[in-house]
C-alpha cells in the first residue's frame, strides 16, 4: 500500500472525512489543507484505516 492510499478505510470513515473536509473548507481553509486535516482528524477519531468487524483488536 502506498503512502496516502485510502483503500483500507471503510465507507463510513471515508464519508466522515469528506464531511470534515467540507466543514474546514466552509471555514475558509484552502482545499489541500482541509483535506489533509480531515484525514488527520478521522485517523485521530477512528484509529486509522481499519476494517470494521467483530473480534478485531482495538
Amino acid at each position: 500500500m502506498t503512502r496516502g492510499d485510502k483503500s483500507s478505510y471503510t465507507d463510513k470513515q471515508k464519508r466522515q472525512a469528506k464531511h470534515i473536509e467540507e466543514t474546514y473548507s466552509q471555514r475558509g481553509m484552502p482545499a489541500d489543507e482541509a483535506k489533509r486535516r480531515a484525514w488527520a482528524t478521522e485517523n485521530k477519531l477512528s484509529g486509522g484505516g481499519r476494517k470494521s468487524g467483530s473480534g478485531r483488536k482495538h
